[in-house]
C-alpha cells in the first residue's frame, strides 16, 4: 500500500531509503549568523524583563526589528525579504525562542503561519501586493482560524463568507479568538465556510485590518507572553475583494492544514532552542553550586536532568530537520504526521526541561529576578498552540486510518473483502533492512521495524475490532501515537548520525545519545504495545463517573 506520507508508508512496510539518506544538517552560514547576532544585540538592548514590564513591544524596537529584516526572514528577496531558506529560518527560530519566546513569537506567528498562505498559495499579484509590505514589517500578519466555539475541529468553524450578487466580493461575518499578533497586525489570513450545506468547504482570505467591519478587541491578559498581542477579532459585513481569495473556493481547509505543518515544525525548532538554553543554564548552575562539599553536578539525580535535556533537545532538533528536508524538496509535502510529532514531542519535552532547569536552580530559580519562571510561563502555551497535546496524541493514527479507509473503499466490494483486506494488512511484512557499521544504529533500525510492525497490526486490528467507534478509543489511539513518535524519533536520529558520519564528523556523542533514546523508546514499546486497555485505563471510567455524579 502506497501513501503520500513518508511515515505512514513505514507503518505499511515500506521505508523510503532515498529520503533516509538525504538528511542534511548544514553548518550555520554567515548570512544566518549575521541575522542572529543582530537579534542578540537588540535582545540585550531590550531585554526580556523590560518587555515583560512594558507589556508591549515599543514602536522603536519594532522599527529596529524592521531594519534587520526580522519580518522578512523567509520571504524571497524579490519581494523585499531576507530570503532565508527553511534550514536557515529554523536555525534563527531556535535562537530567537531561546532568548525571548514572547518577542520571537511575533515573527514566528507572522512568517510561519500568518503570511505563509500567501507564500504557498498566493498568485503573483497577491504576493507583490502583500509580501512586500509584510517583509518590510509595514504589514504584520496574523493567522485567524480559531473561534470561541471551535478549536481543533477546524472543519466546523462558524465564520462564513458569501459571494455578493455581482460576484465582485465576499461578505465576511463571524468571530475569531486567541489570535496571535492581533493588535500588531495589518493583515490577516482568515478562514471561513463558503457553503452552509457543506461544512469544511472553506475559503482562505487575505483581509486587511483597517477595512470597515473588522474589529479587533483589547489584548487578553495572559499568564505569559505579555509582550505578544493576543485578542479576539470580529467581522461584520466585511467586503473582501474576490481577488483576495487564496487558491480556489473550497481550498481553505487544505490551505489551513498545509500552513499548520510549518507552524508545528517551527514549534519543534523553538522547543529545541529552549531546551538547549536550559541545558546550558543547568550545566552552569550545577557546576557552580556546591552542596556537601562537592558541586551538585556530581549527584546522579541532577545529572539525570542534564542528560534528559541534552537527549531531548537533540531528538527534537533531528525530528524538525527531517521534516524540514521534506518541505524543502516539496513545500506542500504530506508531513501532517511528522509535523504533529515534532510539535508533540518538542513541546512536551520542552516543558519538562524547563521544569528541570528551575529545579536545578533551586530556591533562586523560583525568584522572578531569574529567567526560569518567565520562560515557563511563556512556553506553557506551546502545548496548546497549533493543536493541543491531547489532539496530537490521537491525530496521527486517525489521519492514517482515514487514508486506509479510502483505499479500502476503493478496492473492496463488500464486508467480506473488507475483512480480507484488513486481515492481510495486519500481517504484511516490512521490506526494508538498511545496514550500518555501528551496532547501536542497527539496534535502532530493528526497534523501528518492530514499532512499525506493531503500529500496522494495531491500526488494522483496531479497525476490525472497533469499527467506526475507534475514534472514541483515545487511550488506544494514544498508544499507537506513542509508538509512532518513537519510530519517527529513531528514524530521524539514524538519518542524522548517518549524515554526520558521511560529512566526516565525529559521531561518538551522537551514538551515545541514540543509545540513550533507544532505552526510552523500549520502555514506551513495552507500555504501549498492548491492544486492550490496561487495568488503570479500565478503572478510569468508574472513577470518572463517581467524580461527576
Amino acid at each position: 500500500m502506497n501513501l503520500d506520507s513518508f511515515l505512514a508508508n513505514i507503518y505499511f512496510g515500506s521505508l523510503d531509503l532515498e529520503r533516509l539518506y538525504s538528511f542534511k544538517d548544514p553548518e550555520e552560514d554567515e548570512k544566518t549568523r549575521k541575522i542572529i547576532n543582530k537579534f542578540l544585540e537588540l535582545n540585550k538592548k531590550y531585554p526580556p524583563a523590560y518587555l515583560e514590564r512594558e507589556g508591549v513591544v515599543p514602536a522603536e524596537l519594532l522599527d529596529e526589528l524592521k531594519k534587520i529584516g526580522f519580518f522578512g526572514l523567509n520571504i524571497p528577496e524579490e519581494y523585499g525579504g531576507v530570503g532565508l531558506n527553511l534550514w536557515q529560518y529554523q536555525r534563527v527560530a531556535e535562537e530567537m525562542a531561546s532568548q525571548d519566546m514572547a518577542l520571537a513569537l511575533i515573527a514566528l506567528a507572522h512568517l510561519s503561519i500568518g503570511a505563509k498562505g500567501i507564500l504557498l498559495f498566493g498568485n503573483e499579484k497577491q504576493k507583490k501586493k502583500y509580501l512586500i509590505p509584510a517583509a518590510a514589517g509595514e504589514m504584520i500578519f496574523s493567522y485567524a482560524l480559531t473561534e470561541p466555539k471551535t478549536g481543533s475541529d477546524a472543519k466546523n468553524i462558524q465564520t462564513a463568507a458569501v459571494l455578493s450578487k455581482d460576484g465582485s466580493h465576499y461578505i465576511l461575518n463571524g468571530q475569531k479568538t486567541y489570535i496571535t499578533n492581533a493588535n500588531y497586525a495589518g493583515g490577516l489570513t482568515v478562514f471561513a465556510q463558503m457553503d452552509p450545506e457543506n461544512p469544511g468547504f472553506m475559503g482562505a482570505f487575505i483581509v486587511e485590518t483597517d477595512w470597515e467591519g473588522v474589529n479587533i478587541g483589547k489584548d487578553m491578559p495572559k499568564m505569559g507572553l505579555t509582550a505578544s498581542s493576543t485578542a479576539a477579532i470580529q467581522f461584520k459585513e466585511v467586503r473582501v475583494p474576490k481577488e483576495n481569495l487564496l487558491g480556489q473556493p473550497g481550498d481553505g481547509f487544505k490551505i489551513a492544514m498545509s500552513i499548520l505543518n510549518y507552524g508545528r515544525v517551527g514549534l519543534g525548532a523553538a522547543s529545541a532552542g529552549i531546551m538547549y538554553r536550559s541545558l546550558q543554564d543547568m550545566v552552569k548552575r550545577a557546576s557552580s553550586r556546591r552542596q556537601f562539599g562537592v558541586p551538585i553536578r556530581n549527584f546522579e539525580l541532577v545529572q539525570e536532568k542534564i542528560v534528559r535535556a541534552r537527549v531531548h533537545s537533540y531528538v527534537t532538533s533531528a525530528m524538525a530537520k527531517f521534516a524540514v528536508g521534506m518541505l524543502m524538496d516539496n513545500p506542500l509535502a504530506a508531513v501532517a504526521v511528522e509535523s504533529s510529532h515534532c510539535k508533540l514531542y518538542g513541546t512536551t519535552r520542552g516543558w519538562d526541561t524547563l521544569y528541570d532547569a528551575l529545579q536545578v536552580a533551586g530556591g533562586s530559580g523560583y525568584l522572578a529576578t531569574q529567567p526560569y519562571e518567565k520562560r515557563m510561563r511563556d512556553f506553557r502555551v506551546t502545548t496548546i498552540f497549533e493543536g493541543t497535546t491531547e489532539i496530537h496524541s490521537i491525530y496521527p493514527p486517525l489521519f492514517v486510518m482515514r487514508s486506509l479507509r479510502k483505499k479500502m473503499k476503493a478496492v473492496c466490494s463488500g464486508k467480506i473483502s473488507e475483512l480480507a483486506f484488513l486481515l492481510k494488512g495486519m500481517f504484511r511484512r516490512a521490506d526494508w533492512k538498511p545496514r550500518f557499521k555501528h551496532r547501536v544504529m542497527n539496534r535502532a533500525v530493528r526497534l523501528a521495524r518492530a514499532n512499525a510492525r506493531r503500529i500496522r497490526w494495531m491500526i488494522h486490528a483496531g479497525l476490525l475490532f472497533y469499527g467506526r467507534k475507534i475514534q472514541d478509543k483515545q487511550f488506544f489511539l494514544r498508544r499507537i501515537t506513542n509508538l509512532s513518535l518513537y519510530l519517527y524519533g529513531i528514524i530521524s536520529l539514524v538519518a542524522r548520525v548517518e549524515a554526520a558520519e558521511r560529512m566526516g564528523r565525529d559521531v561518538s556523542e551522537d551514538l551515545a545519545l541514540l543509545g540513550y533514546f533507544l532505552e526510552e523508546a523500549r520502555q514506551s514499546k513495552k507500555r504501549d504495545k498492548r491492544f486492550f486497555s490496561s487495568r488503570q485505563e479500565a478503572l478510569h471510567k468508574k472513577v470518572f463517573s463517581d467524580v461527576i455524579s
